[in-house]
């Protein structure tokens, strides 16, 4: 343990944002981050507890207490391959992850947790800083050939562990880039695309192949890849939409969040949009249906596109604003959050459920909308208009896409749709397919996504070799 009283002496700090005023002007990233010196003494905070419950809520199995000591000594580049030893991408959790090992730290008891996330990111940036984090090839090829659909952070979490191993990995990617959901849904204002880059040219340096454009189940038939590799890891995501089928969805400017956000995306790398409509907020009065992360990030890009306005609506009843810690911790609870794109100047609205949506000229011009109480049932007298145009759903994603792959092959679902397989082997119905990630397990947070990627590498070189060194 670094500082013993650390926790008693030291107030937490954390990163702070550019204000709002400023940093909807771009879509560059906004945080601030803290100096050296200051990360070692919020690294001193941590209690070295003996039972160190922030295991309990990271799912990629950081050593926290771990790494906080060492950066508490200044050891940072021992941090660093401690933090590399359980997540390959802690540039991108330390950024984006909603930091559930926060909430299970001891600290939170008293509403003043470790700044966890904040100093994973701190590792990390000073170890490309330094240049610490170089290519990592394998000894010696093992001769197996492993073919991988999808490059979120599923698929590239289990191709740098298997090509890093000495299997000849090959990741089939349907865009123009590597990244999935995080090259095409996070927006660079939350993190900025060069972190995938510097990443993909890492693991290509270690001998991992990209094949972009290619659409497996489209382009090329999932059986083509089972016949020419050793094992076959499905990590596509969740792609499936929830949607709202009500009347007038049908009318223009009503648009799934994930038709809006990867054009952005796009437009911010000069990525061509090809023939699809543009869809921008500019100027335009903007409903977001869905209250969650994905709901967040339209809100946020559509302030930087201009938006006259933009209201969240949810169908749930407004949380509480502080959860009971001792029914609660050192679990996720539920309670108000307010996001940095909400803060921005977002309108927020509870219980709330759109009956249908109406226009002129084809065009959406009002929700037309009802109050509900906590079972979900409409209160009568309740009803109200809202003026819009352009309304974004974000109600989350049901399950992976089954029409092309999934249907090829006829792989057992699950209950929810997804594909079959448990968190032991990873293995699928198709004796040497194997799925992780979003596919497997349905949408869910990119920690989750890294640490299937990672067991799942463990359970196919296993399979392959008959044995592995590969942590789970």
């Amino acid at each position: 343990m670094g500082k013993i009283t650390g926790f008693l002496e030291i107030d937490q700090q954390d990163r702070k944002f550019l204000p709002a005023s400023d940093r909807i002007r771009n879509f560059r990233e906004f945080l601030i981050p803290l100096t050296d010196q200051e990360v070692a003494r919020q690294a001193a905070r941590c209690m070295d507890c003996g039972i160190p419950y922030c295991h309990e809520g990271c799912p990629v199995n950081n050593q926290i207490p771990d790494w906080n000591d060492l950066v508490y000594r200044s050891d940072w580049q021992r941090a660093l391959i401690n933090l590399h030893s359980t997540n390959n991408f802690p540039e991108i959790t330390g950024r984006i992850c909603p930091a559930p090992c926060e909430e299970s730290c001891t600290l939170n008891i008293n509403d003043n947790p470790v700044t966890i996330k904040t100093i994973e990111c701190a590792i990390i940036d000073k170890g490309y800083e330094e240049g610490w984090v170089l290519p990592q090839p394998p000894e010696k090829k093992t001769g197996k050939r492993v073919a991988i659909v999808g490059s979120g952070p599923a698929g590239l979490a289990a191709a740098q562990q298997l090509a890093r191993t000495g299997h000849d990995v090959h990741v089939y990617e349907k865009h123009a880039y590597a990244g999935g959901l995080l090259r095409y849904g996070i927006p660079d204002f939350k993190m900025e695309k060069h972190l995938m880059e510097r990443r993909v040219e890492q693991m290509q340096a270690e001998g991992v192949t990209f094949h972009y454009n290619s659409h497996v189940g489209i382009d090329i038939k999932l059986a083509e890849l089972e016949a020419s590799y050793d094992a076959v890891l499905l990590a596509g995501g969740a792609e499936k939409s929830r949607d709202l089928p009500v009347e007038g969805r049908d009318l223009g400017g009503v648009h799934f969040a994930m038709e809006f956000l990867p054009q952005q995306n796009r437009r911010v790398a000069n990525e061509p949009l090809g023939t699809v409509e543009p869809i921008l907020a500019s100027a335009k009065h903007v409903i977001v249906i869905g209250g969650g992360d994905t709901g967040s990030d339209c809100i946020g890009t559509s302030f930087r596109q201009g938006a006259l306005s933009v209201t969240q609506l949810e169908i749930l009843p407004v949380p509480p604003e502080q959860e009971h810690k001792e029914l609660t911790w050192p679990h996720w609870p539920l309670k108000l959050r307010t996001s940095s794109s909400q803060a921005e100047g977002a309108k927020r609205d509870w219980s709330v459920m759109t009956q249908h949506f109406s226009g002129s000229g084809g065009h959406v011009q009002r929700l037309h909308c009802v109050r509900v109480d906590d079972k979900m049932q409409t209160i009568p007298g309740s009803e109200f208009e809202i003026q819009t145009d352009l309304v974004l759903l974000a109600m989350g994603f049901v399950h992976p896409v089954h029409e092309g792959m999934i249907e090829e092959l006829g792989f057992d679902l699950d209950a929810r749709g997804n594909v079959k397989a448990n968190e032991l082997l990873y293995q699928t119905s198709q004796n040497k397919i194997f799925a992780a990630g979003d596919m497997r397990r349905g949408q869910s947070l990119v920690v989750w996504a890294i640490r299937e990627g990672r067991q799942a590498a463990h359970s196919i070189d296993k399979f392959l070799m008959g044995a592995t060194n590969l942590p789970r």
